[in-house]
């Protein structure tokens, strides 16, 4: 070792906030840092394992992967120590003194300060190591990585204030040692019992032995012997798999401090052979919507770790699945490139997205609470699903939720099974007859739930779904039916006209019948409507606008807009209610600029229902009050 060796560092901004967070959120639930240490020795014992299938020396001259627990308690440390990949000095300044993801600082940044003491937050980002720093004043890593020689040995040391101090040593053994001196009120974890029990809680599925040596203050000498059950557990039968176990993997594979939801084990033996253990979490990840982020699928090839996010295996709208899958049929050496050219991949991914759709189906029935809160997390990823998956469009379709005429809850609940269900298909209304399904888009609950284009299906007690995602008309146009049931647009188009009135009522007046005031409108709006006609819609409002069959929404041109897309310009159709009072006014009206004011101002009024913005506020605001001004 040399002075030359020794280097001082400060932390990347990012981890000193999370060092701070580590320390004052997690206090009461401490007993996770060798839950996180331990996971981590099994990724790099994992990893090795995989480099090894290309480079057996690696393994040599110690075979056998195992992890390593000692303590002492009269010195009041803990160690955790693998045989694993280990690492290099490079490795070692970036895995520990950065977190490198993108928009981890801004994340970190916008975190309330609720947020900053919920434990959720730090599974997040996967970076389980600073856990340490939970329970201890300073920590020592010494570590080399397999394959180097034993002089490029490195010793990291930080008490995690802002610095760490990092030097070359001589490291014989391949692979990682975490020292941590605990602090005084940690001293409880420096003990044989503690240690095990904690092991068996959280550890006990870790597919390789965890031994635990050391020696506690009532004992003579120190004992090893293994404190976990060592068999990779999803290749235990299900029956023999408790609850408890299943959660705690979850915990482990995804870095995550909450419970799953719900999640699905199951063994493929046939034409292909394989074991799939996939979890549906309880909240989003911060990088939810990175569409070009890392998956969280685990890909082991007859038990062997290959890599961590296969993504050959689900579609990008179930990429909030976490879990592993285990085939007897790929090759050890598989890659990436050769997986997208795998006929059996392709066959695994199909069962594997239908098992997932089956398990939400069967949450959504059963535990239709948990589904809410699946809905609220994950509901607009798996929105993208009847774009990207035409073959299973229909159970996509079964599982989205939204919200409704029939109540009045903004939180979207509502299937498209229970929409079928509530109609009444037996009525002779023309609107109610046919199997429609009937749906309005809107930039939210309440401009949907006063829209003007509303009143005719109220008025027929017709039940219409209100769309108030952005990505809702998109949506749709991908659906196009649902069992049968067409989708269609309350705002555009004709409506199907509604039957006469019995028993002596009136008929609703023809079109023909105010073809003049129509023409004087027309006129007046030729630069702001393609058409003016009189209305089948409307029972309370003076006039809406309509699209034609084929234009595109509003949402859809904000999407097209955000995207830099060129939006093709189109005019609306303005629908007048000749029966309003403001129409008959308008119908009355002999001074024409008085006349061309309130067809105006009757045009905006219906723009700004819709949720559109005026083109010239000035103008209208002068229009107005000359109109009051009478």
């Amino acid at each position: 070792m040399t002075v030359e060796t020794r280097e001082t560092h400060g932390f990347q901004a990012e981890v000193q906030k999370l060092l701070h967070l580590m320390v004052h959120s997690l206090y009461s639930n401490r007993e996770i840092f060798l839950r996180e240490l331990i996971s981590n020795a099994s990724d790099a014992a994992d990893r090795l394992r995989f480099e090894a299938i290309s480079a057996p020396e690696l393994l040599e001259p110690d075979p056998e992967l195992k992890i390593r627990i000692d303590f002492d308690t009269a010195a009041r440390t803990v160690s955790i120590e693998d045989n694993g990949i280990g690492m290099s000095r490079e490795d070692t300044i970036r895995q520990l003194g950065t977190i490198a993801r993108s928009g981890t600082g801004e994340f970190l940044s916008k975190m309330t300060g609720e947020q900053r003491r919920d434990a959720n937050l730090i599974g997040q980002f996967g970076v389980g190591f600073y856990s340490a720093f939970i329970v201890a004043d300073r920590v020592e890593v010494l570590t080399r990585r397999a394959g180097a020689p034993a002089s490029e040995g490195v010793r990291w040391e930080s008490d995690g204030q802002g610095e760490f101090v990092i030097e070359t040593i001589d490291r014989p053994e391949r692979g990682t040692r975490v020292t941590l001196h605990l602090r005084e009120d940690a001293a409880e974890f420096a003990d044989a019992f503690r240690l095990r029990a904690l092991i068996r809680k959280y550890s006990d599925h870790i597919a390789f032995p965890v031994l635990v040596k050391g020696k506690s203050a009532d004992e003579t000498e120190a004992k090893e012997e293994s404190a976990n059950d060592a068999k990779a557990l999803w290749t235990r039968p299900r029956s023999e798999v408790s609850t408890e176990e299943y959660l705690e993997f979850y915990k482990h594979i995804a870095h995550d401090f909450q419970d799953p939801l719900t999640w699905s084990h199951n063994k493929v033996e046939g034409k292909h052979e394989y074991t799939s253990l996939l979890y549906i979490p309880a909240h989003a990840p911060w990088d939810l919507w990175n569409r070009s982020g890392s998956r969280h699928l685990k890909l082991y090839v007859k038990r062997v770790f290959i890599m961590d996010d296969a993504e050959q295996f689900l579609p990008l709208y179930l990429r909030f699945v976490r879990g592993v899958v285990d085939s007897s049929d790929l090759s050890l050496n598989v890659s990436r490139e050769l997986l997208q050219q795998d006929a059996v991949v392709e066959t695994m991914r199909g069962a594997i997205t239908r098992r997932v759709l089956d398990t939400l189906d069967k949450l959504a029935k059963e535990e239709p609470e948990k589904y809410a809160i699946f809905w609220k997390e994950f509901g607009r990823v798996l929105k993208e699903g009847p774009a990207e998956d035409h073959g299973n469009r229909q159970r996509i379709a079964g599982l989205l939720r939204f919200s409704s005429t029939a109540d009045d809850n903004p939180v979207p609940a509502r299937s498209l099974a229970d929409y079928v269900a509530a109609r009444n298909t037996a009525s002779d209304d023309p609107l109610a007859s046919q199997k429609v399904i009937w749906y309005l888009t809107a930039d939210s609950f309440n401009a949907a739930r006063s829209s003007p284009h509303l009143e005719v299906f109220r008025k027929n007690g017709i039940e219409v779904l209100l769309l108030t995602d952005n990505i809702d008309e998109w949506l749709v146009s991908h659906l196009h039916d649902f069992d049968g049931w067409e989708f269609r647009d309350v705002k555009r188009g004709d409506l199907p006209a509604e039957k006469p009135a019995q028993d002596g009522g009136e008929e609703k007046p023809a079109a023909t019948e105010h073809g003049a005031l129509i023409e004087r409108i027309r006129k007046q709006l030729e630069a702001q409507v393609s058409e003016v006609r009189a209305t089948t819609r409307l029972t309370e409002s003076p006039a809406c606008l309509v699209l034609g069959e084929y234009e595109l929404g509003a949402q859809m041109r904000k999407l097209m807009q955000a995207t830099g897309q060129a939006v093709p310009e189109s005019k609306p159709i303005l629908e007048i209610n000749p029966a309003h009072p403001l129409l008959q006014r308008l119908d009355a009206e002999q001074h024409e600029a008085r006349f061309a004011d309130l067809a105006r101002l009757i045009f905006d009024q219906a723009s700004l229902a819709e949720g559109g913005q005026l083109e010239d506020p000035g103008a209208f605001v002068q229009r107005l009050n000359r109109i009051l001004l009478g």
